[in-house]
């Protein structure tokens, strides 16, 4: 490993050579807010909440499973610990989230594409973690590898994806306890967008930083947060010692984790909004806190994922104004903790890319916009409640996100905004197409769609009346086609594959 390690650094020049002569795709700027966020709590509200939550937290406390060590650490912190149940004393769990940033750089091997999260910006990530894929051609089927591969290019050529994001799609075809390492390897060469690394078993999360290591270096990794990863809590209050495990790995070493509970009201929390944010609140104080005892100043992303369930069939429903509502709240408790906010998505639960899909959808991005989310996991992709990624759907809503920059832009009011003279120029009765204005303007005046049809009735028509669906499987082979694999130093991609290779070596295929 240390042989690795010395022909990674000693290849930077031909890093940097690389990265000028690598053809570039033009990705837009993480979103920076110039709206206000919408807020549904009163300040009584948010008051009664945050007290429930303590209350929660120190009278019924939350379990530690199977992790010894965790349960040593809150009590040294002054928690009380009966078995595996730790009861936070008022206040406590509060005063250790203190010390996480409000805000931190995730890079990415092309620096112009690092992000920033936290704050008043917005970072989009696709969807994470479907055990199948769907297209126009084959229908619903299992993931391959090469699905996943494919959804990494598609992630790269988007214009207004920011990230790369993580299992994109799980690779069945691959052992479960390697198939981490495929996926990494896939993220790290097929683009240069920051991405996810494993969470799925503590070595696995180790593995993800070693090859971040390789990668950027390893002290570079020690001093930047260069991947954020999901750690879920099993809702409710019950923190699972393999996820804790990948969380304690990413703490130790400087790299970032969304925390965040797995909630689908009714069935994981109260089927009320306060109580469910009353949960979620004290779900993530707990689990935050916790990063915190293993390294104060550990970058953190306080999470949500919040749907509802339709009480006859049991399933999970999504773009509902209940979870609206939800991701509203937590995004008004995140902000009043100084922390970075991962919510919405564009979550559906249509098994195909229809009305349905598109209904709500749209209402789940733009209730992601407004509520002031900071990462956006699932922001394009998503299909049947999270069981599909959808090729047609990924580039449809990709597409989409576009909006979502725009809205964000909020309103200019400069002297070429207020377009005095535009109207003096045209006057009563006249038309604005040929004025100067305009003429100036028309290019970056409007948002346009790269996949939407806007043509006349009869030109739709004579070529071939195709449906958004057919549409966005022609872009989504054009995109392919025109992918092209950004360059990397090739001492580098020699100690990826080595250490990809030494680790499938040291174990036999396992595929539960």
């Amino acid at each position: 490993m240390a042989e690795t390690r010395r022909r990674t650094r000693g290849g930077g020049g031909a890093a940097r050579r690389a990265e000028r002569s690598a053809v570039s795709f033009e990705t837009a700027k993480y979103i920076e807010r110039n709206i206000p966020n919408f807020e549904v709590l009163t300040e009584e509200a948010l008051q009664i909440i945050e007290y429930n939550a303590d209350t929660v937290l120190e009278e019924i406390g939350v379990n530690f499973i199977s992790n010894p060590a965790a349960l040593a650490r809150w009590r040294n912190a002054g928690a009380d610990v009966d078995g595996e149940r730790v009861r936070i004393p008022r206040g406590l769990a509060r005063k250790l989230c203190a010390t996480a940033p409000s805000s931190f750089v995730q890079h990415a091997r092309n620096p112009e594409r690092n992000v920033m999260i936290g704050e008043r910006t917005l970072v989009l990530a696709p969807v994470y973690g479907p055990p199948f894929v769907r297209d126009n051609a084959g229908g619903r089927r299992y993931a391959t590898m090469d699905d996943f591969n494919k959804f990494v290019k598609l992630g790269y050529m988007s214009k207004w994806l920011h990230h790369s994001g993580g299992t994109v799609c799980e690779p069945t075809d691959i052992p479960v306890n390697k198939r981490h390492l495929d996926m990494l390897y896939a993220h790290m060469t097929l683009s240069d967008k920051p991405f996810m690394g494993s969470v799925t078993e503590p070595s696995r999360a180790q593995d993800s930083v070693d090859m971040a290591s390789i990668l950027f270096g390893e002290q570079f990794v020690q001093d930047n947060t260069v991947m954020t990863s999901l750690i879920n809590i099993n809702s409710p209050m019950t923190f699972d010692d393999v996820m804790m495990g990948a969380l304690e790995v990413y703490a130790q070493n400087n790299q970032a984790s969304i925390i965040s509970p797995f909630i689908v009201g009714g069935a994981m929390a109260p089927v009320s909004v306060a109580g469910t944010l009353t949960q979620v609140l004290a779900e993530t104080l707990a689990g935050i806190a916790y990063s915190q005892l293993i390294r104060p100043g550990a970058p953190v992303i306080m999470g949500a994922f919040v749907t509802s369930i339709d009480m006859n069939s049991g399933a999970p429903t999504f773009g509902t104004p209940e979870a609206a509502h939800i991701t509203y709240g937590v995004g008004q408790l995140a902000r009043r903790l100084n922390l970075p906010y991962r919510s919405a998505g564009s979550f559906c639960g249509s098994k195909l890319p229809d009305a349905q899909a598109a209904y709500e959808t749209a209402n789940s991005l733009n209730m992601g916009l407004l509520a002031g989310v900071n990462f956006m996991l699932h922001s394009c992709g998503w299909l049947e409640g999270g069981l599909v990624s959808s090729f047609e759907k990924f580039v449809m809503d990709a597409d989409q996100l576009g909006t979502l920059h725009h809205l964000a832009r909020g309103v200019e009011i400069d002297e070429n905004a207020q377009a005095l003279d535009a109207i003096r120029e045209v006057g009563p009765g006249g038309h604005y197409l040929g004025c100067a204005h305009t003429q100036e303007n028309f290019k970056s005046a409007f948002w346009k769609s790269d996949l939407l049809d806007y043509k006349p009735f009869e030109t739709w028509s004579d070529e071939g009346a195709q449906d958004t669906q057919s549409l966005a499987a022609a872009r989504v082979e054009k995109l392919l086609a025109d992918y092209q694999q950004p360059a990397m130093d090739p001492a580098i991609l020699e100690a990826l594959n080595d250490y990809v290779a030494s680790r499938k070596a040291a174990e036999p295929d396992s595929f539960m």
